[in-house]
Parts: structure tokens; C-alpha cells; sequence
């Protein structure tokens, strides 16, 4: 009988542990399962943003801040970015920058230029970027014949953005001459509003500029431009 019933706790003891472990292992699946939705979304999106680097790898994306923000945020590759704060039409064609790009010698060029273009403190600055802007894409269509220029939109700013400088709302207008020149230039237009304006939350806080999210999203409007 004694022996019987230490048999019989021996049974028990290790029908319990066993219990016990298989509720350990499936709480830990489960811990695991919640986690894997996360790491997977976060898996899929670097996946897809490096696919988009890599379909751009040919690109340059010529302009002021705002295109500077690929490189800033690490969306594209130096060597395919080239912006910097301020930069203008006019400045463009002061500091010979056409020089640097026959250097990188895109198969395509993207160029987003206008928000600072705007500002300019003369009698009629839309006019006056609109005619620098032509003089620009001259140069450029002369030194990289093969090159695919595609003239982007000025993106929208905020309504706190307008407030604080009044000169932003003539950005509809500024896009309409820029729309018009790529016509006379024989370049590509393309207006990228609606990827900012359904993306009000990608806004830095000055209204102007973009968080790093939003460059992809762009890119993968402007994929279709590369066929």
C-alpha cells in the first residue's frame, strides 16, 4: 500500500508540473504572438522603404529644406539628395550648381524648389522665381541632355504656417506658373499637394516642413514617374 501511494503522489506531482509547464509555454506563445504584429509591421516597413531607395538609386532630388529631409531622415542616400536650407533658383544659379549635378548625373532629377523662391523681397518675387526657375532648367536640359527632369509641386504649409508669413499664400499661384513653365520647357510637373494635405499629422511643428514618414509616402507617389 505504501508503495502504491507514493507511485501515486510521483503520478500526481509530475502530471502537475507537466500542467504547469504547458501553461508557462502557452502564455509565452501567446506574449510572443502579441508581439510578432508590431515587429512585423515594423519588419514590412523598412522592407519597403528600402525597396523605394533602391528604385531610386539612379534619382537625385534637387532643392531647398524640404528636400533635404530624405538624407535628413536617412529615406535616401546622400548621394541621391542634394538640398539645402534657403536654396532658390536664383542661388541655384549663383553657386553653379548645376556643375555638382553634372557631376552625379541622374537618369532622373527631381527638382523642388519655390518655398523659399516666394519670399523673395522684390516688387513681383513670383515673377522673378518663375523666370530664375526657366533659367535653371536651361542650364540643366543643356549640361544633362539624357537626364529626365520632373519639376515637383511647392507643398502646402499649415494655416498656423500662414499665419505667421502671409507671403505663403501665393503658393496655389506659384504652382500654376511652375505648372506652365515645365509645359514651355518640355519637363515633367507633377503637383504632390494631396500627399501633404492627407497627411496633416507629418507636419513638423513650424507647418513647413515635413516628419520623417512623410518621404516615403512621397516616394512611393512619385514611382510612377521613373517608367
Amino acid at each position: 500500500m505504501k508503495k502504491w501511494m507514493t507511485l501515486l503522489m510521483t503520478a500526481m506531482i509530475a502530471m502537475s508540473l507537466a500542467a504547469c509547464v504547458s501553461q508557462e509555454n502557452g502564455t509565452a506563445s501567446t506574449a510572443v504572438d502579441k508581439e510578432a504584429t508590431p515587429q512585423k509591421e515594423a519588419t514590412t516597413s523598412i522592407a519597403k522603404e528600402s525597396a523605394l531607395k533602391s528604385l531610386f538609386n539612379t534619382s537625385v532630388f534637387y532643392g531647398d529644406s524640404i528636400t533635404e529631409g530624405f538624407s535628413f531622415h536617412d529615406v535616401l542616400d546622400k548621394a541621391n539628395v542634394f538640398g539645402a536650407a534657403g536654396k532658390t533658383a536664383f542661388f541655384a544659379l549663383k553657386g553653379n550648381d548645376v556643375a555638382e549635378l553634372a557631376k552625379r548625373n541622374p537618369e532622373h532629377l527631381f527638382i523642388a524648389l519655390g518655398s523659399d523662391d516666394i519670399l523673395w523681397p522684390v516688387d513681383n518675387p513670383l515673377q522673378f522665381g518663375i523666370e530664375q526657375y526657366g533659367k535653371l532648367l536651361d542650364k540643366i536640359k543643356e549640361t544633362l541632355p539624357q537626364t529626365k527632369i520632373t519639376i515637383l509641386s511647392v507643398t502646402p504649409v499649415t494655416k498656423k504656417a500662414l499665419i505667421e508669413e502671409p507671403r505663403y499664400s501665393n503658393i496655389d499661384a506659384y504652382n500654376q506658373l511652375l505648372k506652365e513653365l515645365a509645359g514651355k520647357k518640355q519637363v515633367k510637373y507633377v503637383n504632390v499637394s494631396s500627399v501633404a494635405q492627407q497627411n496633416l499629422a507629418l507636419y513638423d511643428e513650424d507647418g513647413i516642413h515635413f516628419k520623417a514618414e512623410f518621404y516615403p509616402l512621397l516616394l512611393d507617389y512619385l514611382k510612377g514617374e521613373l517608367k
